[in-house]
């Protein structure tokens, strides 16, 4: 098998690692773009058998943090199947090599593989072998799980190979009504364009402000849907009232599968349910677009009320999703003292990471 290194992207990136398994839009070129301009430099990895042919792949972004030593990240990869044993091998073992040869302090990787399907514990819980394959695989190895997760480690999916009525019927009865509803009281909901981003950060600062979250400055946001929109990988949906926009999410579509990643709302006309129209829409754009999945992008990582997602999640389970479960984070300490220092002393850089995305 024979391996690659590209510091720009190949010619047809994207179309080539979309067969992957678990191909996700932070390992695209557009997101190499936008980390590019934030200071990370971005190495374009592929691994191809003999006869050509990819069989593995991986964005790896490298941030410098101290002299010659760097940080590596490679967001929601490396992509490949995780239950072919020598191929896992050959990647984890490149992998390691070239961070070792790149002054890494340490590699995180957050491969979207799941560990199981629904609830751990309840009856309905089936578990997946690959994940299940990829956690030994990280304990043999001497990986840590990270104390600092980027992306959520686990998330809601929603199978959109049903029809839309289905679709709209595997809603829990509660959720279907509001949505009903939303469409009762007059809210409609429209595709949006580059010439609505402005107000929808003001949107966006609003719900952050609301909620307490933090978020990032205009220009980054911007830069983020500027490019997915002209890379038609992304379609903002708006929900309006009378023609006033109440409510909006951005639906990030790539692969044959779409994600909810920013949502954003104001509170008016709150009691008219926009939210629950807006997710509908999504679902039915997200399957009209020829996706397989609709990811809701997070869900709790322990499945109590006490949890922090626990409100977003029972929002999300309404639209008659399932859970995904995947390892989250883990990282690989190359140079143990300086990884320990850096953990332990740089907290506040690991946290900016999670909230920069």
């Amino acid at each position: 098998m024979n391996s690659v290194t590209l510091s720009t992207p190949p010619d047809h990136w994207n179309e080539e690692i979309a067969s992957l398994p678990g191909a996700s839009i932070l390992q695209t070129s557009q997101w190499a773009e936008i980390k590019s301009s934030g200071g990370w430099t971005p190495l374009f990895q592929k691994w191809l058998s003999a006869d050509g042919q990819l069989r593995a792949a991986a964005l790896i972004l490298r941030k410098k943090i101290f002299l010659q030593y760097e940080f590596w990240y490679i967001p929601r990869g490396p992509l490949l199947d995780w239950e072919d044993s020598q191929l896992r091998t050959r990647v984890l073992d490149d992998l390691q090599s070239m961070a070792k040869k790149g002054h890494a302090v340490f590699i995180k990787v957050d491969p979207d593989v799941p560990t199981g399907f629904g609830v751990p514990g309840s009856n309905s819980y089936r578990e997946q072998t690959a994940g299940q394959l990829l956690l030994s695989e990280y304990k043999k190895r001497g990986w840590v799980h990270s104390p600092q997760q980027i992306q959520f480690a686990n998330s809601v999916w929603i199978d959109l190979s049903p029809s839309e009525e289905d679709l709209l019927m595997n809603m829990k009865q509660r959720t279907r009504y509001k949505v009903r509803l939303a469409e009762k009281k007059g809210v409609t909901v429209r595709h949006g364009n580059p010439a609505d981003f402005e107000a929808l950060y003001a949107m966006y600062a609003e719900t952050s402000e609301r909620d307490r979250f933090i978020i990032r400055e205009k220009a980054y946001y911007l830069n983020v849907w500027n490019r997915f929109y002209a890379a038609g990988m992304l379609t903002p949906l708006i929900a309006e009232v009378e023609g006033q926009a109440v409510a909006a999410l951005m639906l990030f579509t790539y692969a044959q599968r779409s994600w909810y990643i920013y949502g954003m709302s104001t509170d008016l006309h709150r009691e008219k349910m926009p939210n629950y129209l807006l997710q509908w829409e999504a679902i039915k754009t997200a399957k009209q677009a020829g996706s397989r999945i609709y990811d809701l992008w997070g869900a709790p990582d322990i499945y109590d009320e006490s949890d922090r997602m626990w409100g977003v999640y029972q929002f999300k389970q309404g639209f008659g999703g399932f859970e995904v479960n995947t390892p989250g984070a883990w990282d690989l300490p190359l140079h143990k003292t300086g990884y320990q220092l850096f953990v332990r002393t740089l907290p506040k850089f690991l946290s900016y990471l999670k909230r920069k995305k």
